[in-house]
Order: structure tokens, then C-alpha cells, then sequence
């Protein structure tokens, strides 16, 4: 008996191309909510950044956030998980985008900060994701703070030269132009062992939903996984069952195939 979904946000619930959450998805959450599900988010977005869910949110449907990749887990107004970047990373970091010349985004617990932005992080976070424009600091003020997320521009092979200089840090993607960077283990998985200890919820009573590199953790993990049909192959790989896209009721068409809207929950044919 499935007893909790945990979703993505960007392009698993909220779609790229509408922005808005396709009728069909809040239905379907509703159903389920009804039934005594939980319903928990699961997104590489602080809290201070999650401006989108509205729709669910008046409606009280999320029972809890799983924010920063895993980093930052909360129920209501209680934290129930945190994890900080190691100083050392968090500065070699800095650095390393100073020199290149490139952004980087970095989240404290509640407040989130870009150094040296430039065209890029204003088409993507402003012009694309409707992000308010996050305020601006210097590398140096950056890096005396406590940040548990960083989210440098950098492309996969920039990746690949700063890894050795942030030995402790995971490394994920769900957008190509940047990374999302946590402390090590600090993954949606890990995020998902939190809440479900949190609510007594045993591993095989939840189904996860995403679409993008950094959800393969969570899809991987719970007993069902499930990735939406505009997944790259990597992440349809990862899970048990691929739906539709979300622009065409990828969601619900998924939790009826399972009975969580209509009867019965179904096996997962891997």
C-alpha cells in the first residue's frame, strides 16, 4: 500500500512550458490526499525560491519539503534535517567561479545570494523560472557564510576540473547551463529517509515522480518510481514506470495506472 508521494517541482509538477501546475496534477493530488496519502516536495529549490506551488499550497496539500537536493528537509515550521557545505569546498568553490569568471548562487538556511550574475542567470532564474531578483554579494562575503547549497554555471567539464577541490560535496544537475553542489550524501534520497522516518512511513509505501538528473537518487530509491515522459533516457532508466509527459497528464495519468486515484495499487513491472 503506497502511503506517500514525493514529487519534484520543475517539470514534474509545475510545467516548463505553462508554468503553472496542469489541472489534471492538482486533481489527482487531491484524490490522493483525500484517501490519506502524504504528499511531500522534493526539489533542488531552497524555500526561499519555491514560488510556484501556490495552487497546492491554498489548498494544504503538501504535508513536507524536501529543498537543496536533500540538504533541507522541513514539516511545517520544524526543520527536521540540515546539512552544511564544508568552509574549505564552499571557498575553492568561490574561487574557482571568480577565476572563471562565471556565476554562482549560493543558499544559506534562509537567505540565498548571487555573486558576479550575468546574462545567463537572469534568462534562466528571472525571465524563465519567474524568480525574484536574487540579491548580489561578493565572493568574499559568500564565503563567510554558513551556505548549504551552491549552484555555480559551470559546464560538465568545468565540473569535472573542480571536483578534486570539493571532495566531500555531490554534485547534480537538473538544468544543463549549471550544478547544483550540497555536502556529501545530501541527496533527494537522503531526503526522503528523513521524512519517512519523521512520519513512520516504511521505504516500501512510497512512490517518487521526476524528470531531471537530480531526482535519479529518489526514483532509484522508493519502492515505485516513476519518470515523466520528456525525461532524458538516464533518468527513464532509473525508474520503475514511464508516464506521458506533464504537459499531457503525466501525473494523473500515472496514479490511475497505479490505483492510487481509481482502486487497487498495482506492481511495478521493472
Amino acid at each position: 500500500m503506497t502511503k506517500a508521494l514525493f514529487f519534484d517541482i520543475d517539470g514534474t509538477l509545475v510545467s516548463f512550458e505553462t508554468h503553472r501546475i496542469p489541472t489534471s496534477t492538482i486533481e489527482a493530488l487531491e484524490a490522493a490526499h483525500a484517501k490519506g496519502l502524504k504528499i511531500f516536495i522534493a526539489t533542488g529549490r531552497p524555500k526561499t525560491i519555491i514560488n510556484n506551488l501556490s495552487e497546492l499550497q491554498d489548498r494544504n496539500l503538501i504535508d513536507g519539503y524536501i529543498t537543496m537536493n536533500g540538504a533541507y528537509c522541513f514539516v511545517g515550521e520544524q526543520v527536521i534535517y540540515k546539512s552544511a557545505i564544508p568552509q574549505e569546498e564552499v571557498k575553492a568553490m568561490a574561487a574557482f567561479c571568480e577565476k572563471k569568471g562565471v556565476p554562482c548562487i549560493f543558499v544559506e538556511e534562509h537567505h540565498i545570494s548571487v555573486c558576479q550574475p550575468d546574462d545567463m542567470v537572469k534568462k534562466i532564474f528571472y525571465d524563465f523560472l519567474h524568480v525574484d531578483v536574487i540579491p548580489t554579494i561578493s565572493f568574499e562575503e559568500a564565503t563567510s557564510k554558513e551556505i548549504i547549497q551552491m549552484t555555480p554555471f559551470i559546464t560538465e567539464e568545468e565540473e569535472k576540473e573542480i571536483c578534486p577541490s570539493i571532495p566531500t560535496c555531490e554534485i547534480g544537475r537538473w538544468y544543463p547551463a549549471f550544478a547544483d553542489i550540497t555536502a556529501k550524501g545530501d541527496t533527494k534520497q537522503k531526503g526522503m529517509d528523513e521524512i519517512i522516518r519523521y512520519f513512520d512511513i516504511k521505504l516500501e509505501e512510497t512512490m517518487s515522480f521526476g524528470d531531471g538528473g537530480n531526482d535519479i537518487s529518489m526514483l532509484r530509491h522508493a519502492a515505485i518510481g516513476v519518470a515523466m515522459g520528456q525525461a532524458k533516457e538516464d533518468v527513464k532508466a532509473a525508474a520503475d514506470y514511464v508516464t506521458a509527459p506533464i504537459d499531457e497528464d503525466g501525473i494523473s495519468k500515472a496514479m490511475k495506472h497505479f490505483g492510487i486515484t481509481t482502486g487497487a495499487i498495482k506492481i511495478a513491472l521493472v
